[in-house]
């Protein structure tokens, strides 16, 4: 007997709940754009290489693309839509806007979903790549411009506007992108 290839999913999108049947081959990303018309999360290479889907999921980045609907039920997802509270800006979107931090503003998107799961990611005290010390009672590394430019390298911008990027990625840290709050302790180097 063969098992069935569609189930009827509730997603929690945005502080919305959404039901609708997929396929369980459906990726979050197709359910969000074609089935939800969320269509801020972005398409781009569809391989998990380039960020222009990265949503929220738990808090956490992740590319959409790669991500399949069925296994994101239950899981709290937040899309470009859902970053702001209200006409209220959130800090990475404020800083992309004041610092010039997309230029098409295709990946915009994702690089400003990204930037809130790194930057939470680093208060967390979470290491990247060039994090120098590791050990969890180190803390927070210091928030330099090589620290956010390896949080931000999963978002590709064929534009090029990495400068800008950077530079509002440490403005937003700087005025509270993290968790709501900014904390005295940190270094932001742009």
């Amino acid at each position: 007997m063969a098992s069935s290839t569609s189930s009827v999913i509730t997603l929690h999108i945005n502080g919305e709940k959404f039901t609708l049947p997929v396929d369980h081959r459906t990726t979050l990303l197709d359910a969000l754009r074609e089935r939800l018309t969320l269509t801020g999360t972005k398409k781009g290479c569809d391989q998990g290489q380039c960020g222009a889907c990265t949503v929220l999921l738990d808090g956490r980045r992740t590319v959409s693309c790669l991500q399949l609907a069925v296994a994101a039920e239950g899981r709290e997802i937040t899309t470009i839509e859902g970053v702001a509270e209200g006409d209220r800006l959130h800090p990475v979107q404020r800083a992309f806007l004041e610092l010039d931090g997309y230029q098409c503003g295709y990946c915009t998107p994702g690089q400003i979903c990204s930037a809130i799961g790194a930057l939470r990611e680093h208060a967390e005290g979470l290491p990247s790549a060039v994090t120098d010390d590791i050990r969890p009672e180190a803390g927070p590394p210091p928030l330099t411009e090589e620290e956010i430019r390896e949080r931000m390298s999963g978002n590709l911008c064929r534009c090029g506007a990495y400068v800008a990027i950077v530079e509002a990625v440490a403005r937003a840290a700087a005025d509270g992108g993290r968790t709501g709050a900014a904390t005295g302790s940190e270094e932001v180097v742009a």
